[in-house]
């Protein structure tokens, strides 16, 4: 017992004393946010579309920045061709038949926008009547590993099941390449059994990029991962009204420079979380336990921009279910009820920490941190120690430097992490 304490408190003291550590956590590097980002995309005035793109894309098609395009209704990229778009391209999505970018099992999006000029697909509506879920999104569907029995799988929304089909062996494969991309006001779920996200992987391979992608006010999750396996990095979801982030079905990555940015009053009724991480689909069952999803997470920022007038209405900022695993590292968590919730697999402490781990981060809740659906285990705030928090919860304004910022938000903390409390 000795041991342990004199451990705990060499810990605390690096923790303390360690500028090395603080400086790298407390000015959590923001400048790739700039430039290509929008905040305040309903503000756009976005010129009207010229040309439309077919509904079944066959051939190798290349989109021009002089020319604004539109979509309506599924656009499916069959056949193993590519649709590459140039920088500086503006597409524009049908919200009356809602529109989807379908890129089908072998066929191939390259959208390589740059930080001067981004790449956008937005709404058809004109400037301050955009609304969450007035198109669908866009969908990539790969031949990589999927933990489902069959090793495939079909993707959500009703599509056409010609096109359909996702998952194989292709581990290696270079499913997409997206970077500087924006995606506004997708989400759309009037139409379909199952709503589409703003953008939805499936089985994409290790040679994929993805890279510097902004998805605004989508309707259902903001970035949807089924399988896989890649590393990507700077990531943004604003005001989302189910997840931001959702990883499932084996997924297997590491995920570096992410934001999600919520709103106490945008929540989906089945419940809404900045991560959400599902080991395996139940009805699909898995092929082996340890191909379930493994997330690694590193500088994230998860901010729920409530007070206490509102922050009632906020759920935790993780959710993790189906025995999945989760890795949380020098990161900053804002604003929610805790910091993670376990569905009915995690039977035992021990299974959630070996499941979840988070260290050099930071968080201000206003529940207990931990949320469990077997309520008979203890002890399970331990899975949270080696973090800062706030001894009482403090409202989003009072905390960060300037987290409302219409041009690119900031949330340096006010404070120096040094005054926080540390879990022990």
């Amino acid at each position: 017992m000795k041991k342990r304490c004199s451990l705990l408190t060499t810990f605390i003291l690096l923790l303390i004393y360690s500028p090395t550590i603080a400086q790298d956590f407390n000015e959590n590097n923001d400048r790739w946010t700039k430039v290509w980002t929008n905040f305040t995309p309903n503000k756009m005035n976005y010129p009207e579309a010229e040309e439309a793109l077919p509904n079944i894309i066959t051939d190798h098609t290349y989109l021009r920045n002089d020319i604004v395009y539109s979509i309506s209704g599924d656009v499916y990229v069959t056949n193993g061709a590519s649709l590459t778009i140039q920088e500086g391209t503006v597409i524009r999505c049908d919200h009356k038949n809602p529109a989807n970018l379908i890129i089908t099992k072998g066929s191939k999006l390259i959208a390589v926008g740059s930080k001067a000029y981004p790449i956008v697909f937005t709404s058809s509506k004109a400037p301050k009547s955009r609304n969450s879920g007035d198109w669908g999104g866009i969908t990539i569907a790969g031949s990589g590993k999927v933990n489902t029995v069959s090793g495939n799988g079909i993707i959500e929304g009703d599509f056409n099941p010609k096109y359909s089909v996702y998952g194989g062996n292709q581990i290696d494969e270079e499913t997409t390449i997206l970077k500087f991309v924006r995606i506004e006001f997708s989400g759309n779920t009037a139409k379909r059994t199952a709503g589409t996200n703003g953008l939805s992987l499936y089985g994409i391979g290790t040679s994929t990029i993805i890279e510097n992608i902004m998805v605004s006010y989508s309707g259902q999750d903001s970035y949807n991962i089924h399988g896989g396996k890649n590393n990507l990095q700077n990531l943004i979801s604003l005001k989302a009204q189910k997840d931001d982030y959702h990883f499932a079905e084996g997924f297997k990555g590491t995920i570096k420079n992410i934001i999600a940015i919520r709103h106490p009053y945008i929540n989906s009724p089945q419940g809404s979380f900045a991560i959400e991480v599902d080991g395996y689909n139940p009805e699909l069952g898995y092929i082996k336990p340890d191909a379930i999803t493994d997330v690694t997470i590193t500088n994230a920022t998860l901010v729920n921009l409530s007070d206490k007038s509102n922050y009632q209405h906020t759920t935790a900022a993780i959710s993790a279910s189906n025995s999945a695993i989760s890795y949380i590292h020098n990161s900053k968590i804002s604003g929610f009820s805790d910091v993670i919730q376990f569905d009915k697999s995690y039977t035992s402490l021990a299974t959630m920490q070996k499941a979840f781990m988070m260290d050099n981060s930071f968080f201000n809740i206003h529940g207990k941190g931990v949320k469990s659906s077997n309520k008979a285990i203890n002890g399970t705030l331990d899975i949270l120690k080696y973090n800062r928090f706030t001894e009482n919860f403090v409202a989003v304004n009072n905390l960060f430097s300037d987290p409302k910022n219409t041009v690119t938000p900031k949330f340096q903390l006010k404070q120096s992490l040094n005054n926080y409390m540390v879990m022990q």
